[in-house]
């Protein structure tokens, strides 16, 4: 079964938004997986606008599943992640202004110094993925820069899901079986919801992780945290 890693950055941002610790992003992530989550992610930013670097080490030590960490790598973040020692580091190629992931890793260009990093990674044993569109080259790229997953970037299945579910998820079959077939594990993440996360787990081929955050933490304000992650859980 596909693997439902919920990110946490939106607890962070209510809580950031008055100051103290509540809500709790530790307690968070505990009950997250307590409620049947597989994993927790985090996308920690230079600015500490939502998730800090004290949230960074405060999470480590509770979580039981596995903890994913996104994030540009920047010096500061590889250090970070390698003292760290996540199950998975997923890179992102967002620079420090950017409000969310809007783009994915452009894998032929930055290939050499993506090839760096990763094997710097792997060397201390942690699971790499690289955030990207779907698109023959990239993946083909991605394999060439040593990683061990791509994360296919579904904002436009997101946004053309309600037009025509067909022709949104074509390009992302495409881009799995391509990925599958060089050996690339495959996560999935951004603007995935209960609207359109069934159809997409169903069509795309040996998708091991989706990673939600945003969507997730709404309902979750609706539904309860642990009805919700159920919920999604259940379409996986």
């Amino acid at each position: 079964m596909t693997k439902l890693s919920v990110n946490i950055n939106k607890i962070a941002t209510i809580r950031n938004a008055r100051g103290g610790n509540t809500p709790s992003v530790v307690e968070a992530a505990i009950n997250c997986q307590k409620f049947g989550a597989d994993g927790i992610t985090i996308h920690p930013r230079p600015d500490e606008r939502h998730i800090t670097k004290t949230d960074v080490y405060d999470i480590k030590p509770i979580i039981s599943t596995e903890y994913n960490i996104e994030g540009y790598p920047s010096t500061d973040f590889i250090k970070m992640v390698i003292d760290i020692l996540p199950e998975q580091v997923t890179l992102v190629p967002d620079g420090p202004d950017v409000i969310t992931s809007s783009v994915g890793w452009d894998t032929i260009k930055f290939q050499d110094y993506l090839k760096e990093i990763i094997a710097e990674f792997k060397e201390h044993g942690i699971r790499t993925s690289i955030f990207i569109d779907p698109k023959f080259e990239m993946i083909e790229g991605a394999k060439l820069c040593g990683t061990d997953r791509v994360e296919l970037y579904t904002e436009d299945y997101a946004k053309g899901f309600s037009i025509n579910k067909e022709k949104a998820i074509a390009p992302y079959i495409l881009a799995a079986n391509k990925a599958s077939e060089l050996c690339l594990e495959i996560n999935a993440g951004h603007d995935l919801s209960l609207e359109n996360l069934e159809y997409f787990a169903k069509n795309i081929p040996n998708l091991a992780e989706v990673s939600i955050g945003h969507a997730l933490i709404s309902d979750a304000l609706y539904l309860g945290l642990e009805n919700a992650i159920q919920m999604y859980k259940r379409l996986l």
